[in-house]
C-alpha cells in the first residue's frame, strides 16, 4: 500500500467515526425503526402475489402508454371540472354529455377493462384460486 491509500484509509476512518459520533442514541433508534418497518414491508409487497403480477403488467410499454394518458387526464380533470359550471342535471344534459366523442370513449374503456375484469375473476374462481 502507498502512503496515499493509507491516508485515504485514514480519512474514510475518520468519517465514519464523526458520523457516528454525530448520531445520537435516538436517530439510531429511529433509523433501526425505520429499516425494520421497510423491510417487513418490503417482504409483505413481495409476497403479495397479485401485487407481483400487477407490477409485471405495468411494466410493459403499452401499459406505460395507458398510465400516461390517465395521468395526463387526472391533470386535465383537475384543472376542467373546478373552471366549469356545476352541472345541472337531468336527461338532457346528460345526453349532452355522453355525446361527446371523449366521453363515449371513456366509456368504452371502462366497459373493456370491465369485461376483462369478469373473465379473470371467473377464470381464477373456476381454477380455485
Amino acid at each position: 500500500m502507498s502512503t496515499e491509500d493509507l491516508q485515504r484509509l485514514v480519512e474514510v476512518a475518520q468519517l465514519i467515526t464523526a458520523a457516528r459520533d454525530a448520531m445520537s442514541d435516538e436517530i439510531v433508534t429511529r433509523m433501526a425503526g425505520a429499516l425494520s418497518e421497510g423491510l417487513t414491508l418490503l417482504d409483505r409487497l413481495t409476497r403479495n402475489e397479485g401485487l407481483m403480477h400487477l407490477l409485471k403488467v405495468l411494466d410493459r410499454q403499452d401499459t406505460q402508454y395507458l398510465l400516461i394518458a390517465l395521468s395526463d387526464a387526472v391533470h386535465a380533470a383537475s384543472q376542467e371540472i373546478p373552471a366549469a359550471p356545476p352541472a345541472v342535471g337531468g336527461l338532457g344534459c346528460m345526453m349532452r354529455v355522453v355525446r361527446d366523442p371523449g366521453v363515449l370513449e371513456g366509456i368504452r374503456l371502462m366497459s373493456v377493462i370491465g369485461k376483462h375484469m369478469s373473465h379473470s375473476l371467473r377464470e381464477q374462481h373456476r381454477q380455485g384460486g
